[in-house]
């Protein structure tokens, strides 16, 4: 089994610049409007409004790739709407025609902060990339033509950008099969992002390739021409001025997006464990306890986030036994005890992962994490299978709760799970989280017919 690698995003430098940004925003203002108005209120108001106004406008999306003219427009576009919602606010409080002067200059001051640290956020990470070699994306590129030539010559003249291209592949006249040695050479060199001329491919290595990506959590983008490959969302990005295609949204990948799900996932574990687990591991560990002997709580090396290996914690339900690590409960297996059966049938067994949420091991939804050996074994048999860890395992999620839960008693179980999970991944919503949520507590109250 190869060791499954992944490039990522900066998952803090998002979060940061907003509280930098709104830093600017409200303190300034202390100068100029605080003498009638509320703080708190105004630092609410503004707040809300920049974040919704950042969101819409996308000022916040700047990657190694966006150009400096790109971010210029970013910053004019999010500075505007901001003075109209700053105008139609503070018309509430003051005569407008008298505070006009102080309010332009609170933007101008409000502007050139925040272009400036934009800028040196921007140019300081280039610096980096260059003189210690950080932060940076190893490429490859499928196919040879003018712009793929162009592609490689981006990465080689533009180290600031981040990417260090390790090689181009023809595959004009070559045959399916030697993409094997390619791809071997892509998990050798821990290649982070392939790169694919659609003109200069068949279908069917296109096909190959997509497989082999989404089976390794590799990211993979394609140069457009006239084929069309899927009838599937596509995101054209910009490299320069060569347009590329990335294949797979995945929402969370979005820095605010991961920051709103992990600070769900804090304050939701958070009330589970002082409001339910406080007063009821006691009971159940006692129960446990009187029943059988052994540890109450059963823990489970399980494959997380990027593959990474976790322990996955659970009310132990079975007699203690060799094979837990190796089989999955199955309908009438002895090896569950008389409260094992109803903590298992009524999901309590899950709770203590509330705690794995907490440390950030899991979330409350997503993909279910699989034991090791059979993630090794799905990850050979089930096509996309590795898909699933491209964010973090939850104690529910999507598949669960339409009918992919419990036992697999055949492939047809483990692969309309991964297409739930797959669907999950590319179409993530705070509002489709707590849809699953209320669904697995309606399942959890009713019984699941596969809870065993």
């Amino acid at each position: 089994m190869s060791t499954f690698k992944q490039g990522r995003y900066s998952v803090y430098l998002r979060p940061i610049s907003y509280l930098i940004d709104l830093s600017i925003v409200i303190g300034l203002a202390v100068f100029y409007f605080f003498k009638e108005i509320n703080p708190i209120t105004f630092a609410l108001v503004i707040s809300a409004g920049w974040i919704v106004i950042a969101i819409t406008s996308k000022f916040y999306e700047v990657y190694r790739y966006t150009r400096e003219v790109t971010i210029l427009s970013l910053i004019f576009k999010q500075m505007t709407i901001f003075l109209l919602l700053l105008l139609a606010f503070l018309g509430f409080y003051y005569d407008l025609n008298a505070v006009l002067g102080a309010i332009l200059k609170y933007i101008l001051i409000v502007f050139l902060l925040v272009t400036c640290f934009k800028f040196t956020i921007f140019y300081l990470l280039q610096k980096y990339r260059v003189s210690f070699g950080g932060n940076y994306r190893r490429t490859v590129i499928f196919g040879e033509n003018k712009k793929t030539h162009a592609l490689e010559n981006f990465f080689n003249k533009n180290p600031e950008y981040g990417y260090v291209h390790m090689k181009t592949f023809g595959f004009k006249d070559k045959k399916n099969d030697e993409l094997e040695e390619v791809f071997d050479y892509i998990l050798k060199e821990s290649i982070d992002e392939i790169y694919c001329s659609i003109s200069e491919l068949t279908n069917s290595q296109i096909s190959a390739i997509v497989d082999f990506a989404d089976n390794n959590l590799k990211i993979l983008k394609f140069l457009p021409d006239n084929k069309e490959i899927y009838s599937r969302k596509l995101r054209y990005e910009y490299y320069d001025y060569l347009p590329i295609i990335s294949l797979r949204i995945i929402p969370l990948e979005d820095s605010i997006n991961m920051f709103v799900k992990r600070l769900f996932d804090i304050m939701f574990s958070s009330l589970v464990i002082i409001f339910i687990l406080s007063w009821l591991t006691p009971l159940i560990a006692i129960l446990i306890k009187l029943e059988s002997k052994g540890p109450v709580f059963f823990k489970q090396s399980r494959n997380g986030f990027n593959y990474k290996e976790f322990d996955c914690y659970k009310f132990r339900s079975m007699t203690p036994n060799k094979d837990a690590h190796l089989f999955q409960a199955t309908k009438g297996d002895q090896r569950v005890t008389k409260i094992g059966k109803f903590i298992r049938k009524t999901s309590i067994d899950e709770l203590p992962q509330f705690f794995n949420v907490l440390f950030g091991d899991m979330s409350v939804v997503g993909p279910r994490p699989h034991m090791v050996s059979h993630t090794n074994m799905y990850a050979k048999r089930i096509d996309k299978f590795m898909v699933r860890h491209f964010v973090k395992p939850g104690i529910t999620g999507l598949a669960q709760i339409s009918g992919f839960r419990g036992e697999v008693e055949t492939d047809k179980d483990i692969i309309g799970r991964v297409k739930y999970d797959i669907f999950y991944i590319e179409n993530w919503s705070l509002l489709l989280d707590l849809r699953i949520i209320f669904k697995t507590f309606m399942n959890a109250v009713k019984g699941d017919e596969k809870a065993y």
